[in-house]
């Protein structure tokens, strides 16, 4: 992010107006054909996503181990999903979503790769019944509890993932936070508007506007996973919020490789963007030896 637009931003978000109260998405489960088709292709290997997921890669594969059973939370089209499954081919992962369009276009995409580790489920992500109780061994989610209708949910959703993680689980989860400013909001709903569809521009904007604020967060934390995990925000400003476990993994200098040389090839504001990410977590104690 340019100086001059992170000086914009804590102004905006330190001296400004009074905070703008969270509004909850249009549309809290994606099924519009042409509005998954947009999420979908900005996610995909080149599109304007590309560097958050391959950071929240590199933090997932910390809090997992070979031979888990493991879960995404509103996988949507299946990116982050089918990036981490391949990098873990001995875990076996399930993919939870409510959106038919999106688990049509995550069957497909895992299809395409030839994946045979990842299935999928059609669930409330705060109803998580398919699932008994210390079934899995870790439960991911990344940029996606915003869809949730409200506090409560966010709170309900907590509780299943303790229920169903096994002691010492592995845990995972990031998403936006509530901004202050409209003004900081619609700069980074509409930072990259010239590269993205007009959908997902509107998509990222409400998403932000529907964002939950960090304190709700840490009472949902608080009380069901403080044992399995620690909150993290971005430095100064909580644009993003992290739930995540001690590293459960040995260190893999082969898997850093890989994550590197992917690095490596992002083209320039994609490298901008996933140096931010990485910086900004690590300043508030969030750290990864994978990137």
């Amino acid at each position: 992010m340019p100086s001059v637009a992170m000086a914009k931003i804590l102004f905006w978000e330190l001296l400004g107006a009074k905070s703008q109260p969270r509004k909850t998405e249009p549309d809290l489960v994606m099924d519009d054909p042409d509005k998954v088709a947009a999420y979908t292709k900005a996610g995909r290997v080149d599109g304007v996503m590309a560097p958050v997921y391959l950071h929240h890669c590199a933090h997932i594969s910390e809090v997992i181990c070979p031979g888990d059973r493991v879960i995404d939370l509103a996988c949507g089209p299946a990116t982050q999903l089918a990036m981490v499954a391949q990098f873990h081919p001995s875990c076996q992962f399930t993919g939870v979503d409510l959106s038919e369009q999106m688990l049509g276009r995550a069957e497909a995409h895992v299809a395409d790769l030839g994946l045979v580790n990842v299935d999928f489920v059609r669930s409330d992500i705060s109803k998580l019944q398919a699932f008994e109780d210390n079934s899995v061994d870790a439960v991911y989610s990344t940029v996606a509890l915003h869809h949730l209708p409200d506090v409560v949910a966010l709170k309900r959703t907590f509780s299943e993932v303790a229920r169903v993680l096994k002691p010492g689980g592995g845990v995972y989860l990031v998403d936006f936070g509530h901004l202050k400013s409209q003004q900081t909001i619609d700069y980074f709903a509409y930072q990259y508007a010239d590269r993205q569809a007009e959908l997902f521009t509107l998509d990222y904007l409400y998403s932000l506007e529907a964002a939950f604020g960090k304190n709700d967060f840490e009472s949902a934390v608080a009380e069901s996973l403080s044992e399995y995990a620690k909150l993290y925000s971005s430095f100064l400003v909580p644009y993003n919020v992290a739930i995540k476990s001690e590293r459960r993994a040995e260190f893999d200098p082969e898997l850093k490789q890989k994550l590197v040389k992917l690095r490596s090839a992002l083209p320039a504001c994609h490298k901008r963007d996933i140096s931010d990410l990485v910086f900004s977590f690590a300043m508030s104690g969030m750290r990864t030896k994978l990137l």
